[in-house]
């Protein structure tokens, strides 16, 4: 079987081949840290994470890159309006950078929740500022950028195929149509690459244009090409960056180097609420601390997977309680498992368990390498589960190999794939470690009592305790030198 991957450069699937042969390069957007993450923040971050996963899963040595843009980032996304970390520490009434460490702090805590893995390098825009100027230079000597007003821009009418990744012709972005005519430019599609700094400014730079701040689109090109090399294997980010951000790079990037930038292009989708695109601007995000409030991190990665990386989700509170219903039944079939699992030994049926799981994981790694198929993935996991849990009904013993076999494949293509399934499972839920702890508690608790009545030869109270633990769908065993305990399934 072979990674195949939608590339939106070429607009079709394609087989994945890296630039060198055992590691990937992957550089993803990351985010402008002025406030806190949303549920799109979820969607984009998680199925990244997946596809870092899954090819660390085949081997790949991969490293991940991913920015944060801390300065540049303004407010019409473009070469227009405030610089949107000073607008909001203006409106907090702090330093620009204080705000930045705070909701950068942020963004980890929730990613960290959600069980993505941090990425290799995490670059600061303000901390690449010479390597900006520099590129920006580079473009100016070979003929593609032009200073004015000491700005300086990138002058799109020169270069012959801009417009290839999000398949927008030049010649239809007439003046004044899609953009507000800046007279600064030659052509109202041109975009900055430096932009002078009004006295109002707080974030500005030396430059030999004068003192101003890079165009945020500048900082990814150089980020990607000093971590990755000039061309490198996969760009990744959101749909809603394809044009004006991505487009943008893509010319910077390749005129400035002669050479193809990123081989594969990777667009997630949106989150929606009532069909409308989830985002600060609009008001209707739901922050991720917000949503952890009623809904555990590990049912919103979930959430997220159930959706194909490249497909808009909608967020709705049903929608997440249907998650948390469905990530809960493949949790207590794991929970099961494991309990039952500490009071068992042997192999017997091994060898037949082992087949049976090659298949399920070359099902896995079919949906997989369809473009990274989660919800397909997850199908498989469900599927095996019906099994497991017809295999934990049964009354006769179940031998130590065999549950050790079905406990591996779920840690790995639940846990280091998916990252939905870790060592403990508990409860999901806002307080769902607290509460399955409890309940572990009080269930030892009532087999100590009845250890003890047991003891003192109080058999018709021991008998109680036991029946009224197995009405609750608790049974105990037992054993020569110990009592277990699992759950009826």
């Amino acid at each position: 079987m072979t990674l195949k991957i939608y590339n939106t450069l070429t607009r079709q699937k394609e087989k994945f081949v890296p630039i060198e042969e055992g590691r990937v390069g992957i550089y993803v957007c990351g985010p402008t840290v002025y406030d806190h993450p949303h549920i799109g923040h979820a969607k984009s971050y998680v199925s990244f994470d997946i596809i870092v996963r899954y090819l660390r899963y085949l081997g790949y040595k991969v490293r991940y890159v991913q920015n944060i843009t801390d300065v540049g980032h303004l407010t019409d996304n473009a070469d227009s309006g405030e610089d949107k970390i000073e607008k909001r520490a203006k409106l907090e009434k702090v330093e620009p950078m204080e705000l930045v460490e705070l909701y950068m702090r942020s963004y980890y805590e929730d990613m960290d929740a959600l069980n993505n893995l941090r990425a290799d390098i995490s670059p600061r825009a303000t901390g690449h500022i010479p390597e900006q100027i520099d590129l920006v230079n580079t473009l100016i000597d070979k003929g593609f950028a032009y200073e004015s007003n000491q700005s300086v821009y990138f002058n799109v009418s020169k270069l012959k195929d801009y417009g290839k990744l999000s398949g927008r012709k030049l010649e239809d972005q007439e003046s004044g149509a899609r953009i507000e005519i800046n007279p600064e430019k030659k052509h109202p599609a041109d975009f900055a690459l430096w932009k002078k700094a009004g006295s109002e400014h707080i974030m500005k730079w030396n430059s030999p244009w004068g003192v101003g701040f890079p165009g945020w689109h500048l900082e990814c090109s150089v980020m990607s090409m000093k971590y990755l090399g000039e061309t490198f294997d996969i760009h990744g980010g959101g749909i809603e960056n394809v044009f004006p951000h991505h487009e943008c790079e893509i010319a910077q990037s390749e005129t400035a180097n002669e050479r193809p930038f990123a081989r594969y292009w990777m667009h997630n989708n949106m989150v929606t609420v009532d069909g409308q695109k989830m985002g600060k601007s609009l008001g209707n995000f739901v922050t991720l601390k917000d949503a952890f409030k009623k809904f555990s991190p590990l049912t919103i990665r979930f959430f997220v997977l159930n959706t194909h990386y490249s497909s808009p989700i909608n967020y709705s509170d049903e929608a997440l309680d249907a998650a948390n219903t469905g990530l809960e039944r493949l949790h207590n079939t794991i929970r099961s498992l494991r309990e039952r699992m500490e009071s068992s030994s042997g192999t017997e049926g091994l060898e037949i368990w082992k087949t049976k799981l090659d298949g399920y994981k070359n099902a896995f790694e079919e949906a997989m390498n369809e473009d990274f198929n989660t919800a397909e993935a997850l199908a498989v996991l469900f599927n095996l589960s019906k099994e497991v849990n017809s295999l934990l009904s049964m009354d006769e013993e179940i031998s130590e190999g065999v549950l050790s076999e079905i406990e591996l494949f779920y840690s790995t293509y639940g846990g280091n794939v998916l990252g939905i399934v870790t060592e403990k499972i508990v409860q999901n839920g806002p307080d769902g470690a607290d509460a399955y702890k409890m309940q572990d508690d009080l269930i030892t608790t009532l087999i100590e009592a009845r250890n003890e009545l047991r003891a003192s030869k109080q058999w018709e109270l021991a008998d109680k305790v036991r029946d009224r633990l197995s009405a609750l769908g608790i049974i105990i065993e037992d054993k020569k030198d110990k009592v277990a305990w699992r759950k009826k399934k």
